[in-house]
């Protein structure tokens, strides 16, 4: 297997950190591997330094993983050096986070451009590319083949096959499978779900880079409105409480025909004891039937250090390590983690292990950004109440047409016609 070795620059950080020895706490989501991973290379950083690293759990959930994080800086508090940040949030942040720019001497630019820009804050960088994702299509191919169905490319297509083969299956005593599983939960994850309805629709990205408000369109209400006939017919009405792992675990178990989640669940549908090891395709998120597109949320984590952190250098030298190829390359293989670094995506590792990130690399490169950008630090309170109108139709507490009015007269009254200052 090939091994990348650390850069000079890299190198020359860490050994400099390790004259002076630290006691460095960075802060982990635990999704699937992503904690088992983040402590193997924090261990591996320490071995190599003579530094200190604690890891520190957070929840799984990114919008109690922010307030969290919020009540952390806010307070100025010392106690989590190096956080893991979702790629939306360092124009929320950024005020309290350090720029990485005197210690990275350029190395972001072996990163993906569009993925490094979101980490630049009124010139500074905030935060170093960890890994990139996109919403992805996950499918039995085992039942499609069964039952002599396609890959769909629509949604209807999507709707129709799920439905076909689960009442097949059903009425041949598999009684649990349900069609399609995703996330429904009232949380940032579905922003990502509902995002990619409406963009694949052709309905606009909720706030636009001008900073117009669009979401108030037929065909986000044509959208949303699909998704809610889903609920109770082709997926489970708990799916209105899953977040990422719940639609894992039906879908590992064996119970769903499709499901919509991000790359790291590849990994673990192949690990031992998955009831769907080899049965498991991949593929691009359906479009809408008429004039619409594949469209895939951009999601992705990165790594930032804390203003009020005491050991500042060695903090930044853990990010440098921990972003760097050579530990993306062994997050890719074993936890499918896509890397943020492009040559990495040349590598036969990294292909062999997982290679739907190759022939799918179009998707990542060209996912739909969520309007964190525009609105800057109103992004939190723009999401929320984008998720909660949507949530409101997807449980029938509401129609499409009157969640996305009243969506859109609030999203326009927090960004004053278009200023989000």
């Amino acid at each position: 297997m090939k091994r990348y070795k650390l850069s000079a620059l890299v190198l020359g950080v860490v050994i400099g950190a390790a004259a002076q020895a630290a006691s460095i706490k960075v802060s982990c989501g635990a999704v699937g591997q992503e904690l088992e991973l983040c402590k193997s290379a924090a261990a591996e950083w320490a071995k190599k330094t003579g530094n200190e690293v604690q890891v520190v759990a957070t929840p799984n959930d990114a919008s109690e993983r922010l307030a969290l994080y919020q009540q952390v800086l806010s307070s100025r508090s010392d106690k989590i050096d190096v956080f893991m940040v979702d790629v939306v949030w360092p124009g929320m942040l950024a005020n309290h986070l350090l720029d990485l720019k005197p210690y990275s001497k350029g190395v972001e630019k072996e990163h993906f451009p569009g993925f490094v820009s979101n980490m630049q804050v009124d010139g500074q960088l905030v935060a170093m590319p960890w890994f990139i994702d996109a919403g992805l299509l996950y499918y039995r191919k085992d039942l499609l083949s069964k039952h002599g169905a396609k890959v769909p490319t629509t949604w209807d297509d999507l709707t129709a096959t799920a439905k076909k083969i689960q009442e097949a299956e059903r009425a041949a005593g598999n009684d649990k499978l349900w069609g399609y599983v995703w996330q429904g939960r009232a949380y940032e994850g579905l922003t990502c779900d509902a995002l990619e309805w409406v963009a694949s629709h052709g309905g606009g990205t909720i706030v636009e880079p001008d900073g117009k408000v669009s979401i108030n369109n037929p065909n986000a209400v044509k959208a949303i409105s699909t998704a809610a006939s889903w609920v109770g017919t082709i997926s489970p009405s708990a799916v209105l409480n899953y977040a990422e792992e719940e639609a894992r675990g039906v879908f590992q178990a064996g119970n769903a025909v499709f499901m919509r989640n991000w790359p790291y669940a590849w990994s673990l549908s192949q690990g031992e004891g998955s009831a769907v090891k080899g049965k498991v395709g991949v593929a691009v998120l359906p479009k809408g039937a008429a004039g619409g597109r594949h469209a895939a949320t951009l999601g992705g984590q990165v790594l930032a250090v804390s203003k009020y952190s005491k050991n500042a250098d060695a903090a930044a030298a853990l990010v440098l390590y921990m972003t760097s190829a050579q530990v993306q390359k062994e997050r890719a293989i074993t936890g499918s983690f896509n890397p943020t670094i492009a040559a990495l995506y040349k590598d036969a590792d990294i292909a062999k292990a997982n290679p739907f990130m190759i022939e799918l690399l179009d998707t990542f490169t060209s996912a739909v950004g969520r309007p964190a950008t525009v609105t800057g630090a109103k992004y939190n309170q723009v999401s929320n109440q984008f998720w909660n109108a949507v949530h409101e139709v997807l449980s029938g507490k509401a129609k499409a047409q009157d969640s996305l009015a009243r969506l859109d007269k609030s999203l326009g009254r927090i960004g004053r016609s278009g200023k989000w200052e």
